[in-house]
């Protein structure tokens, strides 16, 4: 994985490939692309199925790509920020650690029982299922739920 981009390595991912369509749609292919480096929260295919029925075929329609834009750019943090720093920062934190996006909105990082959740503007929360997927511009850490900005 560390030779290639963030980009690259989704597209050999089965697990992505609605986040894949969706990076591809956002014209966000070319900023994932560059040198970064990015912390990608990355949802699986099945975080995508659990949005309301007809959420992603309306987000991936070419009149709704800033909309589109948004939902992954507050996946996307600036900077590498493997596990180890997402806790330290959380503990620093003293429980939470705020991750501003490259949308420009926070992502709230905490722990319950070992694992790391990444909590939205909603409070909805994603588990963090595989951390530390280290890429050439960043580092990916699975997660499985879409987590989504206030409209």
């Amino acid at each position: 994985y560390p030779t290639k981009t963030i980009v690259e390595n989704a597209i050999e991912s089965k697990d992505h490939t609605t986040l894949v369509a969706a990076v591809k749609a956002a014209d966000l292919v070319e900023t994932l692309s560059s040198d970064g480096p990015f912390t990608v929260f990355a949802p699986v295919n099945s975080a995508f199925e659990a949005l309301p029925e007809g959420t992603v075929e309306t987000l991936l329609k070419p009149e709704n790509k800033e909309k589109l834009q948004a939902v992954l750019t507050y996946h996307v943090v600036a900077g590498n920020y493997s596990a180890a720093d997402v806790l330290a920062l959380i503990e620093r934190g003293n429980g939470t650690a705020e991750l501003k996006t490259v949308s420009g909105k926070v992502l709230n990082a905490t722990t319950n029982d070992g694992k790391v959740y990444i909590e939205d503007e909603n409070g909805n929360k994603a588990e963090v299922t595989t951390a530390d997927v280290n890429q050439s511009n960043g580092v990916i850490h699975v997660i499985d739920t879409v987590v989504l900005p206030k409209s």
